[in-house]
């Protein structure tokens, strides 16, 4: 059996582990069991009622966090002519397109999102085995395949966040760090569950947000009572 450390386990004693919380107080105990010497990122991880396997029930999109993510990220562009320049008025850390492919192809991964134009998604695609497996790869449905490359960077700089679920059916994403507020992290997680309720696949029947918890980098999982989370009411918990 592991070895609970110290830390974890006066983290862990902090909360009720049967009990769910409305998420605004779920996110503040979460922010109280912060005890890494860095500024640790707040996680949410939402079970869905969905089978992954089925086209029509793969749940993945965006969405753009009022407060923003606390993290600067490193945005490469892939995109040719006109579209080069656009990128890089609209704060884009590195853009380019054949030479870009190929510095990708070399190992180079230095960056935490990418953007493609769709007339460069014939080259992009030769890197579907090295950025598909990162989560990198651009898509249409996150945004991330576009000629308006302007929109996209600004948004991207500006808080907004890629998900994906995943086999077991959970979708993780960031909601900010814990040198936020509750109240910041509440409207950021907000706006993650609401996007995921009007992303429903018509197919699913049955539960369709099954479980919601929230944690820190290094924080136990604080579960989230889905059932009444106190989304209309910042002042719930």
């Amino acid at each position: 059996m592991p070895k609970i450390s110290k830390r974890r386990k006066a983290a862990s004693e902090k909360l009720e582990h049967l009990r769910k919380y409305q998420l605004l107080e779920a996110l503040k105990i979460a922010k109280s069991t912060a005890s890494a010497k860095f500024d640790e990122t707040v996680d949410i991880a939402v079970r869905l009622g969905v089978n992954p396997t089925k086209a029509d029930q793969m749940v993945r999109g965006s969405v753009a966090l009022p407060k923003g993510t606390g993290k600067k990220r490193t945005i490469a562009v892939f995109a040719k002519g006109d579209k080069t320049k656009e990128a890089e008025q609209a704060g884009a850390d590195i853009v380019g397109a054949d030479d870009l492919v190929k510095k990708i192809q070399d190992g180079w991964m230095e960056f935490d999102i990418a953007v493609a134009t769709p007339d460069m998604m014939g080259q992009v695609g030769k890197l579907g085995k090295v950025l598909g497996p990162r989560g990198l790869m651009p898509n249409p449905k996150s945004g991330t395949v576009t000629f308006d490359l302007a929109r996209a960077v600004k948004e991207i700089q500006a808080g907004k966040v890629e998900f994906r679920v995943e086999k077991a059916g959970i979708v993780h994403a960031p909601v900010g760090k814990v040198s936020f507020s509750a109240e910041d992290l509440f409207e950021n997680a907000k706006a993650l569950i609401e996007q995921l309720q009007k992303m429903k696949p018509a197919s699913v029947k049955g539960t369709y947000i099954r479980s919601i918890s929230v944690s820190t980098t290094m924080g136990p999982g604080v579960r989230v009572d889905n059932t009444n989370m106190g989304l209309d009411d910042l002042n719930a918990a």
